[in-house]
């Protein structure tokens, strides 16, 4: 809420939100980023033309003045200046070099006493500087204080014939004109500078909204596909990034609609399947409420074969709860330490009636002992499902024979068995829920097409895999590996 003309406005969130939207966008930190990178250079240059110009300016300052005190050092040796301090035509260039450079001068001699100053300040004092020492020593210096806008020097004064040093000329003068002229670049920098970073903003936003163009075609086309308006893929290769999301975003297109006709699929095998058990008792029903005097025989067997159907559908559902509840996150495993042998051996003790049934001959091999890291429950539902489905689909005097391994990492479980065999245009499809390869034989031995789902899930959970070789009329190989130690 803000106050406007004496009254009082709200603003709304939505407003402030899409304020805020904004400076989180891809589009604004492209622009920020290009101003930086515009910016950055354009500073570091300014500043290094400056320091340039700073550096040189000083560098030929120091020079000039080196030379002409050069000359007045030569004129003092040879004039007799330093036994002799009173000479006009000296003193007059002192000045006029001080005044033209807006600087001070002092004559050292070789008592360290000052036999000339210009501002008329420490004549007759002594002088015994560290710059004024090296100097006597051989060292001329100089230095320059850009705080404070002044360079200060030391020249030897030094006879030309005999090279003998005879005093020192301590020079210090303003650098106010070369302060003068940084500031002047600096205030055409800075000028420059607000240009610069003005069309550089202009630019970066332009340039940003360009490229940021395909990702809203891509942000379109999924809103498209959201609202069912688009149903073939996306597209847009205008960079390698846009190209990998809709490569991705086409994959999970195509999987999602994988997954809603496996759901449609699903949901009409389900339908299918308890309406059928549901029909045939009906069937049965109606049979005997349309017959009067039914003798005891023909109610018998109707009621047996309604008592079988009644048992399919219950098996379905049970089949279908399971399915369901392993549908759920891995979390839902019950994960203990347990001897696959022992596991193994119990599965095949129980089925072993209904092998001897079929007159299938059971047999399992150990290879070495294992213990792993599983749910008991639900791996002995897993490999009871693969043991009965050899059982079932086998022939009479035929064989199933499980075998166990392992090695560091995984153990391993076979079931193979001497089977009618799986059609190889049929192996890509068994694990799918309600998919039987032969329908009526499977209704016939009682199948309801969820028992591999189910083994393949409960594998899966165990962060294992499962894999199928088969021959028609030759048999069936399931094989399984799980890791010994199990990882959530």
């Amino acid at each position: 809420m803000c106050r406007r003309n004496g009254a009082w406005v709200i603003i709304s969130r939505d407003k402030l939100k899409k304020k805020f939207k904004f400076l989180r966008s891809l589009r604004f930190r492209i622009t920020i980023i290009l101003v930086i990178i515009g910016i950055i250079p354009a500073v570091i240059i300014e500043n290094g033309i400056v320091k340039s110009y700073e550096d040189r300016a000083v560098t030929t300052r120091i020079a000039t003045i080196k030379n002409q005190t050069d000359i007045i050092c030569n004129q003092l040796v040879k004039l007799g200046y330093m036994e002799n301090p009173s000479n006009t035509v000296i003193n007059g260039e002192l000045s006029l070099l001080t005044n033209i450079y807006g600087g001070r001068i002092l004559v050292i001699n070789n008592d360290f006493k000052v036999i000339k100053d210009t501002y008329d300040l420490e004549w007759g004092k002594m002088m015994v500087s560290s710059e004024v020492i090296r100097c006597f020593n051989g060292e001329d210096a100089s230095q320059y204080d850009s705080k404070n806008n002044y360079i200060e020097m030391t020249v030897g004064i030094q006879n030309p014939e005999t090279k003998e040093l005879q005093g020192v000329m301590l020079i210090s003068f303003s650098t106010m004109e070369i302060r003068s002229g940084m500031d002047n670049l600096e205030q055409k920098g800075l000028f420059l500078l607000v240009i610069i970073m003005l069309v550089v903003l202009i630019l970066g936003y332009v340039l940003s909204g360009y490229l940021m163009q395909p990702f809203q075609k891509i942000t379109h086309a999924i809103e498209d596909v959201t609202d069912g308006y688009l149903e073939e893929s996306i597209s847009v290769p205008n960079y390698l990034e846009t190209e990998l999301i809709t490569n991705a975003f086409n994959k999970m297109l195509q999987r999602m609609r994988s997954v809603d006709e496996s759901r449609q699929e699903f949901v009409s095998n389900v339908s299918h399947e308890l309406k059928t058990p549901l029909a045939s008792m009906k069937v049965l029903a109606d049979s005997l409420n349309s017959q009067e005097d039914v003798p005891i025989e023909i109610y018998q067997e109707f009621m047996q074969d309604i008592t079988e159907e009644i048992d399919r559908e219950n098996q379905i559902i049970t089949d279908l709860l399971s399915l369901v509840r392993l549908d759920k996150k891995a979390s839902g495993l019950n994960i203990e330490v347990i001897n696959i042998n022992e596991l193994l051996e119990l599965v095949v003790k129980r089925l072993k009636p209904i092998a001897a049934k079929a007159d299938v001959e059971l047999i399992v091999d150990s290879f070495r002992p294992v213990n792993a890291e599983i749910d008991k429950t639900k791996l002995t539902l897993a490999f009871s499902n693969l043991v009965e489905n050899a059982i079932k689909y086998n022939n009479p005097g035929g064989w199933v024979r499980v075998s166990l391994n392992a090695d560091h990492k995984y153990f391993y479980v076979t079931v193979a068995d001497s089977g009618i065999g799986i059609p190889n245009d049929s192996l890509d499809q068994i694990f799918e829920r309600f998919y039987r390869v032969d329908k009526s034989h499977s209704r016939e031995i009682g199948g309801t097409g969820l028992g591999l789902a189910i083994t393949r899930r409960v594998i899966v959970m165990h962060r294992g895999a499962i894999k199928v070789y088969s021959k028609e009329n030759e048999g069936t190989t399931f094989s399984v590996r799980i890791p010994i130690n199990y990882v959530a």
